[in-house]
């Protein structure tokens, strides 16, 4: 069986990659585990100084699995899913970001808690959380109308716009649009660069730059309440049917 996320660690830089191509690096639950035990293990191994996620492939995450997520009937603290968010919050390290396709769901608020984002020209990112009748995570309700304000907010969540990654760069979301093919070469200088800087001052210096952990940690687990009670609802039912059959959903 191929393995579902690949680690490497290479120049104190841990590269985390999502490896799921056929399926555009959907993650279940299996894969959030994964990812998040390689964020938390590198918070404390003194060779990795720096996180690098991509994916595998033509996308970087089309997002959660569907039937995964409503086959586990919730969004509990013990889920690996939410591990994953407590790792992209807890992490001091710097997160860079390489977005190599489109990026649905976490896919887009991953990059709220990354430090660096490059994107490739190609790249999309979406949050169509309202168009399948569930509620935005990972303190995305917070972060992104701090990043870009309310109304193009609103544009993102609501209306499930896809923004292209020239956009992204102007709304402040990504630090650079690059060539397909000159991505993680790009990235990868932006990692290693990092990577030889003072170690405690770079972490200092993310931790005062991020504010109260706390506020955020607070706010995902207030979505991550409605978040569930939304996955056990008719709505989500009738979204994700309608997504599987390839028709509009009918909510009534």
């Amino acid at each position: 069986m191929t393995d579902l996320v690949l680690t490497q660690i290479e120049n104190r830089v841990l590269t985390i990659t999502f490896n799921r191509p056929e399926k555009k690096n959907a993650l279940t639950q299996e894969m959030y585990g994964i990812a998040a035990k390689a964020l938390s293990d590198a918070e404390s191994d003194d060779t990795v100084r720096v996180i690098l996620i991509t994916g595998n492939g033509d996308a970087f995450t089309a997002g959660n699995d569907l039937l995964d997520f409503q086959q586990a009937r919730g969004l509990s603290n013990e889920m690996p899913v939410q591990h994953f968010l407590n790792a992209l919050v807890a992490a001091d390290k710097p997160i860079v970001a390489a977005v190599n396709g489109i990026g649905v769901g976490i896919g887009l608020t991953m990059l709220l808690h990354s430090d660096l984002v490059y994107m490739a020209d190609h790249a999309e990112i979406q949050a169509p959380f309202v168009d399948l009748a569930l509620v935005p995570e990972a303190a995305s309700s917070l972060l992104l109308s701090q990043r870009i304000g309310h109304v193009k907010a609103a544009e993102i969540f609501m209306l499930g716009r896809r923004i292209g990654a020239t956009e992204a760069y102007q709304l402040g979301l990504a630090n650079g649009v690059t060539k397909a093919e000159e991505l993680m070469a790009v990235a990868g200088k932006a990692a290693a660069k990092l990577a030889r800087k003072a170690p405690r001052s770079l972490q200092m210096t993310k931790r005062l730059m991020r504010g109260d952990k706390q506020v955020l940690t607070e706010r995902m687990a207030t979505e991550g309440v409605h978040f569930g009670e939304q996955l056990r609802s008719p709505e989500v039912a009738e979204a994700i049917t309608a997504f599987l059959e390839k028709r509009a959903p009918d909510f009534g």
